[in-house]
């Protein structure tokens, strides 16, 4: 509703508004300064107790800009420990998840150029037959990058509630892992390193041995 002597704005200006707010911190974020775990959670430790809330920001508007969800995870690590930092991590991923999901459902293909990947159309065939259990295992086993899963989950329409709870339980494992790594880390302890790192490497093995086998039962080789 516009209010009396509101001059209203038109919709193309607010879109290249926007489109310019991204742009900019796209552009920050990737040619000025390079975000590292540390930077992170310099940033949300700043705000206080409205650092978890800043934190959930950030990572809700990573698809938009590209922020790599890994150092985001890491940083949430250094910043907020183990406990909670699963938690804000799990809240930040998921709004993350969301973003590209709706992101994918209002634009479509042209929001992703996803016709460039070999197995694409395979993808987004067996997703609309079987949208959880794919979301739950490629969430498990990241064959694809987190935000083209996204993406492919609002492209082939899968239902919003499958998407978002197949997100959440598929995400825990690694979520964990990199929780556990950003607190050692933060905590300076070289045994506490020594075994996060272990659990790290040890989850990317895992990862990497079913690679193979995951695909083919996937449907796309």
């Amino acid at each position: 509703m516009i209010r009396k002597g509101m001059i209203p704005v038109p919709r193309p200006l607010k879109l290249g508004l926007m489109l310019a707010v991204f742009g900019t911190i796209f552009y920050i974020t990737h040619f000025h300064y390079e975000l590292r775990p540390s930077d992170v959670r310099d940033i949300v430790l700043s705000f206080g107790w409205w650092g978890p809330v800043v934190f959930f920001l950030i990572y809700a508007i990573g698809p938009v800009i590209f922020l790599p969800t890994s150092i985001l995870s890491l940083g949430a690590g250094l910043a907020f420990g183990v406990w909670p930092g699963v938690l804000y991590i799990l809240f930040g991923a998921t709004a993350a998840a969301v973003t590209g999901y709706v992101m994918a459902r209002l634009f479509g293909r042209s929001v992703l150029k996803v016709d460039s990947y070999p197995w694409s159309e395979k993808l987004f065939t067996q997703m609309e037959q079987r949208g959880f259990l794919y979301v739950f295992v490629l969430r498990l086993i990241p064959l694809v990058s987190f935000d083209l899963l996204s993406y492919a989950g609002g492209i082939a329409k899968v239902k919003f509630k499958s998407f978002l709870l197949a997100t959440v339980l598929g995400m825990i494992p690694g979520t964990l892992a990199y929780s556990f790594l950003g607190a050692s880390l933060a905590s300076g302890s070289v045994t506490l390193i020594f075994i996060a790192a272990l659990v790290f490497v040890s989850l990317l093995g895992v990862t990497y041995y079913f690679r193979e086998p995951v695909k083919k039962w996937l449907g796309l080789v």
